[in-house]
């Protein structure tokens, strides 16, 4: 019998005509899912800013043996219904690495030549000469050691930048959580992209921008439940930090009277870090890919560790 592969949708659609003949393909939108999981072998959350595969998989009726989201995070589709299950997750691990990180490195580089205050004298044709930083010699602590964080670690390396890398666990190029306080009150740019989970959540608190050094810029391009979003604002107020940047936030699109917006000294950005031309595609040849290799009964890449919330480190 041929597989049904369930799309929860978002515009525009995934690419799929490699499947034709070798897959049944069903969109749904959010009202619908849960009345058409029990008949799904597998779900492509597609849309992934959706909550719903969460308010939908605790439902009755069989459910899809793997479930792939288009995402690097898994947080916004586990509940536990779906975490105690035999279902595979997987995810799109790979394809945003180096574009995140290129952005952190422009963002790096715009804060440290005052490119935004620049662009501000210019609508104003205002000339008024100013010195810029040298960003070769600074230090930045980058908190994910995953791909992504790897990719932006290597990335500010290559600019000059000494780079400390922190993750879940100490290992060879890796500190561990141990290390976080001592590394960030040493660095010049802190960047968070790690994984959310029940450790991460809000890990960025008051505590630990008290600990960042005046001159300190924080990036966040993780998840946006990983930053504790007041007491950044509050740093920001009273200048605890520099500037910081956000391209995730706890609410997201941020809401239009989110007092974040007009935050000085914060740089915000609608969650587009990772998205370069033709991204879409990507994540399409990439689920293609791997259907191909769970049709034929092979592992597949990129499976989530469901109980700690992301894809192991090898």
């Amino acid at each position: 019998m041929t597989p049904t592969v369930l799309v929860l949708d978002a515009d525009p659609p995934p690419r799929l005509g490699r499947l034709t003949g070798r897959a049944r393909i069903v969109h749904t939108d959010a009202a619908h899912l849960a009345e058409r999981l029990p008949a799904a072998d597998v779900l492509l959350v597609w849309d992934f800013t959706s909550h719903a595969v969460r308010e939908a998989w605790p439902g009755d009726g069989p459910r899809p043996r793997w479930v792939h989201t288009a995402s690097a995070g898994v947080d916004h589709l586990m509940c536990p219904e779906l975490a105690a299950s035999d279902t595979v997750v997987t995810n799109a691990r790979g394809v945003f690495d180096q574009p995140v990180a290129e952005y952190v490195a422009a963002l790096v580089l715009a804060v440290a030549k005052d490119l935004p205050r620049t662009l501000e004298l210019q609508r104003e044709r205002t000339w008024r000469h100013r010195e810029g930083r040298r960003v070769a010699g600074t230090r930045a602590c980058v908190v994910g050691s995953g791909p992504i964080g790897r990719a932006t670690a290597r990335t500010l390396k290559a600019l000059g930048v000494t780079t400390a890398l922190v993750g879940r666990v100490p290992r060879t190029g890796v500190h561990g959580p141990a290390d976080l306080d001592r590394l960030i009150a040493r660095a010049d740019w802190v960047v968070a992209a790690a994984p959310l989970t029940g450790q991460t959540y809000r890990m960025f608190d008051a505590h630990r921008f008290g600990v960042m050094q005046p001159s300190a810029f924080f990036v966040n391009v993780g998840r946006g439940g990983l930053v504790d979003e007041e007491a950044l604002a509050r740093a920001l107020a009273r200048r605890w930090i520099a500037g910081a940047a956000l391209d995730v936030f706890a609410a997201e699109p941020l809401p239009a009277d989110s007092p974040l917006w007009e935050l000085p000294g914060l740089i915000v950005s609608p969650h587009m870090s990772g998205d370069t031309a033709g991204w879409r595609d990507e994540l399409g040849v990439q689920f293609v890919a791997s259907y191909e290799r769970w049709a034929a009964g092979r592992p597949l890449p990129n499976v989530v560790d469901k109980t700690r919330g992301y894809v192991p480190g090898h």
